[in-house]
């Protein structure tokens, strides 16, 4: 069983807005804070919310028309604002009604008063314009924040140095009032995170009775090749990437790296068995180009042969965003639980985040000493 380790409990309330399956939830309620309430839009998210956590309150509702009953005794406000319009895998449309969610979080901030503001989305904040005043995104938000008080910090952070096994990189806002948080420090990274303890043991046909796994080897694909025949005994199951097959990089992933970035579109999986991956120049006139996501594309593609080929679990997926094995999600099908999984924070990452921010609140509560600023940090990001 894969488990998050619980930090002692703190007075420390938080409310959640975005709140989608509860990845930036779960990390401050492992770092010991208290949740107030949580809202998504998604049912199929909020019933896996309410599932796993009967004693919270969990709304669905269109954040545009969410109003907290809470004022002024709200410690954080947790946001993870829709990232679909900045993502490189969809339009990065300037206008896109879903980026300018942001104000709601905002408004909320605004009506509530916490002390902070959390803040996640996409690394593409830095670069992306606002339709209207031309800043980044990222300098924007910190703007209209400082319009209701607020100041803001923020930075860009690959969750594999933060304890997350995968190169997923996010972009995370501290907002705060004053100098209250004058002593909050970002977590420093640490080594990569490597997947082998996350993964391993549920390739190899571990993790049996766990929850959202039910590994079943045999993969119907017009680009990989599945040999069959018996299992060899103590031949090693190894993750294989099976979609987006003109990707850069090996698709045979290794045990000791950490993951590329775990989204809902790609499909990873596993291979056992006199494993063979080639890339091939591809006929893209034949009658299987319709596969193909760009026929126009000169890139050469993978091929994958095994003996046996299986796509991962949602369990796998989870295990790679740090979900605790007794966090279930809940949905009417595999896609709708694989986009709870693909959209949600890191859960360890999380964690680090609000650790940070506890030891802040602490020291502004007079609760520990100040801590000293790492050697050679600046604050280049202050607004």
């Amino acid at each position: 069983m894969f488990s998050v380790k619980q930090e002692s409990k703190t007075q420390y309330t938080f409310l959640s807005i975005f709140s989608g399956a509860g990845g930036l939830d779960v990390g401050f309620e492992k770092a010991g804070f208290m949740h107030t309430e949580s809202s998504d839009i998604l049912p199929y998210a909020v019933n896996t919310m309410r599932k796993n956590r009967p004693a919270w309150r969990v709304l669905n509702c269109d954040v545009r028309e969410y109003s907290p009953k809470m004022r002024g005794d709200i410690d954080v406000l947790l946001a993870g604002f829709p990232c679909q319009g900045f993502s490189l895998g969809g339009n990065r449309e300037e206008d896109d009604e879903r980026n300018t969610l942001y104000r709601e979080a905002v408004r909320i901030a605004d009506e509530v008063q916490p002390r902070v503001i959390v803040m996640e989305n996409l690394l593409n904040l830095r670069t992306m314009c606002h339709p209207v005043t031309r800043k980044p995104f990222a300098q924007q938000i910190a703007y209209e924040l400082s319009e209701i008080g607020y100041n803001t910090r923020y930075d860009f952070f690959r969750v594999s140095r933060y304890g997350a096994p995968q190169t997923r990189r996010r972009f995370i806002f501290v907002a705060y009032k004053g100098d209250t948080l004058k002593h909050f420090r970002f977590p420093e990274p640490e080594k990569e995170t490597p997947i082998r303890q996350f993964l391993f043991d549920l390739g190899q046909g571990g993790g049996v009775g766990l929850p959202n796994h039910d590994p079943q080897w045999g993969f119907d694909s017009f680009v990989h090749t599945e040999n069959g025949g018996a299992f060899c005994k103590g031949s090693m199951a190894v993750p294989v990437r099976l979609s987006r097959t003109a990707s850069e990089g090996n698709p045979v992933r290794s045990f000791d790296q950490p993951f590329p970035a775990v989204d809902t579109a790609t499909v990873w999986g596993w291979a056992c068995g006199h494993v063979n991956a080639t890339r091939i120049e591809k006929d893209r006139m034949d009658e299987a180009a319709m596969f193909v996501r760009n026929p126009e594309s000169t890139a050469r593609l993978w091929r994958i042969s095994a003996d046996h080929l299986r796509a991962f679990t949602v369990r796998e997926y989870a295990r790679l965003q740090t979900f605790p094995d007794d966090w279930v999600f809940y949905g009417n099908n595999k896609r709708e639980l694989q986009l709870q999984v693909g959209n949600a924070v890191p859960v360890l990452f999380a964690k680090k985040i609000a650790e940070k921010v506890r030891i802040a609140l602490e020291i502004a509560d007079g609760k520990r000493p100040p801590e000293p600023p790492p050697l050679g940090q600046l604050n280049l990001f202050d607004f």
